[in-house]
C-alpha cells in the first residue's frame, strides 16, 4: 500500500468517522427510545449497524480495496471525537432547525390545499347538491300546480258532459261496468282455484 493510499485512508476514515457521530445523533432524534418498544429499538439498532458496517466497509474497498489496518480505527475514532467536540452542537442545532422547517412546510401545504383545493371543491359540490335540489322542488311545483291547473277543467267539463249523457246511455254504461267487474272476479276467483289446486297436488307429491 503506497503513502498516497494510506493518506486516503485516513482521510476517508476520519471523515466517516464524523459521519458515524452524525448519523448516531440523528438516529438517536428520531427513534425517540423511551417511547418505543424493546422490540422495536432492538431491531432498528440491528440494523442500523449493519448498515453502517456495510458503509464503512464500502469506503474503504474503495480507497484501498478493503485492507483493514489498525490506523483505520484511530482514524475513525479521531473522526468520531472531532465531531463530538466541534461539530455536535453545531449539527444537532442544523437538524433541529431543519426538521422544524420541514414540519412547517407540510403544515403549510395541508393548509394551503385545504384553502385552494379542498374547500373550493366542497363549497362547488355543496352549490351543485343545492341546485339540484332547487331545480327538483321547482320542478315537483310547476308538476303539481300544471296537474291542478289541468285536472280541475278536466273534471268539471268529464262531469258536465256526464251529466249531459241521457240517462239509458248511463245504465247501459252502469250495467257494462258492473259485467265486467263481476268478469274480472271471476277470473281471479278461477285463477285462486287453479293455484290452490296445483299447491294441493303438489304437497301430495312430496309426501
Amino acid at each position: 500500500m503506497t503513502l498516497t493510499t494510506q493518506f486516503y485512508t485516513i482521510l476517508s476514515m476520519i471523515a466517516m468517522g464524523s459521519y458515524l457521530g452524525a448519523a448516531l445523533d440523528t438516529y438517536q432524534f428520531f427513534l425517540n427510545r423511551s417511547k418505543r418498544a424493546v422490540w422495536i429499538v432492538f431491531i432498528n439498532d440491528l440494523l442500523f449497524w449493519v448498515v453502517q458496517a456495510l458503509l464503512f466497509f464500502y469506503v474503504l474497498f474503495y480507497v484501498n480495496e478493503g485492507e483493514l489496518r489498525l490506523y483505520a480505527f484511530l482514524a475513525i475514532l479521531c473522526g468520531f471525537a472531532a465531531y463530538q467536540s466541534l461539530f455536535k452542537h453545531l449539527y444537532m442545532r442544523l437538524l433541529k432547525m431543519t426538521v422544524h422547517m420541514v414540519i412547517q412546510t407540510y403544515r403549510l401545504v395541508v393548509r394551503l390545499i385545504q384553502v385552494l383545493v379542498v374547500k373550493p371543491a366542497l363549497f362547488l359540490f355543496h352549490l351543485l347538491i343545492m341546485t339540484l335540489l332547487f331545480f327538483w322542488k321547482s320542478c315537483l311545483a310547476v308538476l303539481k300546480i300544471s296537474w291542478k291547473i289541468i285536472w280541475i277543467p278536466t273534471r268539471w267539463i268529464g262531469q258536465l258532459l256526464w251529466r249531459m249523457v241521457p240517462k239509458n246511455v248511463k245504465s247501459f254504461l252502469h250495467a257494462s261496468f258492473k259485467h265486467i267487474e263481476g268478469f274480472y272476479k271471476k277470473i281471479k276467483n278461477t285463477k285462486q282455484r287453479i293455484k290452490s289446486w296445483i299447491d294441493y297436488f303438489k304437497k301430495k307429491e312430496d309426501e
